[in-house]
């Protein structure tokens, strides 16, 4: 997530990609979300910029379908177990 705020898109390797998941939440869940999906899968995790007047986030998950699918599945777990 932090690459998709400093870097072009060029640069976040993910030209190509079989699904997307898309989460939203607050800033500070979404950073805990994008931790849980990169160490849970071969994902690639960004940002979806926007103006939200009640500062919540958004995060796309890219990558095979079978790779989000794990990704979202960890990120549900984790958040039901930590009661986020």
């Amino acid at each position: 997530m932090l690459k998709s705020r400093t870097l072009s898109k060029d640069a976040l390797g993910c030209e190509e990609f079989d699904t997307l998941g898309l989460i939203q939440g607050k800033l500070v869940e979404m950073f805990i979300a994008t931790d849980i999906a990169e160490k849970a899968a071969n994902v690639n995790v960004i940002e979806i910029k926007g103006v939200c007047p009640q500062h919540f986030t958004m995060i796309a998950v890219l990558g095979d379908v079978a790779s989000v699918n794990e990704a979202l599945n960890n990120i549900s777990r984790e958040f039901k177990e930590r009661k986020i």
